[in-house]
């Protein structure tokens, strides 16, 4: 029993002298192997808890103060490494070590990886550079030569990026700093999408206008500010090329937007029967006597009866040919119709469709209601529709082709001073605020007209109560509303 209690001592004592044995002596201070886990496990402890507070940083303290992901994320690194170093510099100093003695240490530390670790040196600098200058945040979506995707995450050494295929790409820091890059969420992320499209040589290019724009304005996530538009880009070999021009609001929704609106495209072409150009080769025949002498020998044909290649053909006649329906029109032959663009030519036209877009709305529909801010102008190109007053429960007018509504609003700054709904199937042409200027601009005589109905429709609201009496002025009320279409407009 004493053997084994001796024994047991003797292993103690050894293991006791390996970990106080000095193995070596650094900044004044002497080293055994305890020392050595001690200050390691300090170490650790400090970067823990810069790591925590970074952490309560970013997703409590930051959040409350509304700071954007990628600030937050700036912020929270930057911390992170200050923490770090000064927790890591803390610990030397408390376990004795003279910090004026590691200046010679960093020195030469300093040159040898210089020497050996310049890129690493490169990425470094460049990666506090992204953290504090923020050309690029956490959450932009940028592109850098051929890679597409959104900024996860800025490290000193590297940047995460995640393409749109959802797979992560680490980048070096250096490469933000020494190419040219993309950042499509800086300060303004809306950006505008060209879509090109090549047709026949024989489509109306006001058709094919009108074909671009309707499709821009079924998809939700183009934007009507601005509003898209149409280049004739060249007569080319083989079609005529066009651009459409679309504005969104979310870069990385650029593809799939793309691809709705080619859907969208294809579709208003076949409704329309505008053919997509298809290559073309001119076939040259150089013996053409030879093949003429082969035609000589032609089958016999003088028995046949014509007409019995088409007696069983049904023909429709001029009278028995339905009525094309206004729904079917095009949207050129639809204004035409109205007294305002009766004498527009094609060309004028077709710079009067880039300023709205066409829409059907089925019998008792609510197209505006009251009180509702509106910041569109309708003119009725088919069709009919009341205008009411739902808070006093009064009609007010009905409106047929030709006629316009919802000028009141935008002209005056004002919600919607009444409700409008359909009659019958009915057809507008819709115009954002900000494109009603150059449609005014062109077309005066439409100005003048909407400053006329607008005085008289005021004061048919003000005689049914649904509009306040304006202060007495030495001008009369449709001077007041020339001179506001003036000021507002600069027309």
């Amino acid at each position: 029993m004493d053997w084994i209690v001796k024994q047991t001592q003797s292993i103690v004592d050894t293991c006791s002298q390996l970990l106080t044995t000095k193995l070596f002596e650094f900044g004044g201070k002497p080293f055994s192997l305890s020392t050595l886990v001690q200050l390691i496990f300090f170490i650790l402890i400090a970067l823990v808890f810069a790591r925590t507070i970074s952490e309560w940083m970013k997703r409590q303290l930051l959040v409350r103060f509304k700071f954007d992901r990628g600030s937050r994320e700036a912020i929270a690194s930057v911390t992170h490494y200050i923490l770090a170093i000064l927790g890591f510099f803390i610990v030397l100093q408390s376990a004795g070590i003279n910090l004026s003695s590691l200046t010679v240490l960093a020195g030469a530390l300093g040159i040898g990886f210089g020497f050996g670790l310049q890129n690493l040196a490169s990425n470094f600098i460049s990666g506090v550079t992204l953290l504090f200058d923020q050309p690029i945040k956490v959450g932009d979506f940028i592109e850098v030569d051929t890679l597409l995707g959104t900024v996860e995450k800025i490290s000193i050494r590297s940047t995460v990026v995640r393409t749109l295929d959802g797979v992560s790409v680490i980048v070096p820091n250096n490469r933000f700093i020494e190419n040219h890059i993309i950042n499509w969420s800086y300060q303004d992320p809306k950006c505008r999408i060209h879509i090109p499209v090549g047709v026949a040589h024989d489509s109306e290019p006001v058709l094919v206008t009108e074909a671009l724009l309707a499709a821009a304005h079924k998809d939700s996530r183009v934007l009507s500010n601005p509003a898209p538009k149409v280049w004739f880009k060249r007569f080319g070999e083989e079609a005529l090329e066009f651009e459409l021009l679309v504005w969104i609001d979310d870069p990385p929704e650029t593809d799939p937007i793309t691809s709705t609106l080619n859907f969208l495209i294809e579709a208003e072409f076949r409704d329309r029967s505008i053919a997509i150009a298809l290559p073309q080769r001119d076939v040259y025949i150089r013996n053409v006597e030879a093949i003429a002498a082969l035609l000589q020998n032609k089958p016999n044909l003088e028995g046949v009866n014509a007409n019995s290649f088409s007696k069983n053909i049904p023909v429709l006649s001029t009278a028995q040919k339905p009525p094309k329906s206004l729904s079917n029109w095009t949207l050129r032959d639809l204004l035409r119709r109205i007294s305002y663009f009766e004498k527009c030519s094609d060309l004028e036209l077709r710079d009067l469709i880039e300023y709205g877009y066409r829409q059907l709305f089925p019998t008792n529909q609510l197209i505006c209601q009251e009180n509702e801010p509106g910041d569109s102008f309708y003119l009725i190109l088919s069709g009919s529709v009341e205008v009411f007053s739902q808070r006093a429960g009064k009609y007010i007018a009905t409106l047929h082709e030709g006629e316009f509504f919802g000028e009141i609003s935008v002209l005056m700054g004002t919600t919607r001073s009444a409700s409008v709904r359909t009659l019958e199937d009915t057809i507008l042409f819709i115009v954002e605020r900000n494109e009603l200027q150059k449609l005014l601009m062109s077309h005066r005589q439409l100005a003048d007209q909407i400053a006329q109905k607008l005085s008289e429709r005021q004061q048919s609201l003000r005689d049914l109560g649904l509009l306040v009496e304006e202060a007495e002025s030495e001008q009369t009320p449709l001077e007041r509303i020339r001179k506001r279409i003036t000021t507002i407009f600069g027309i």
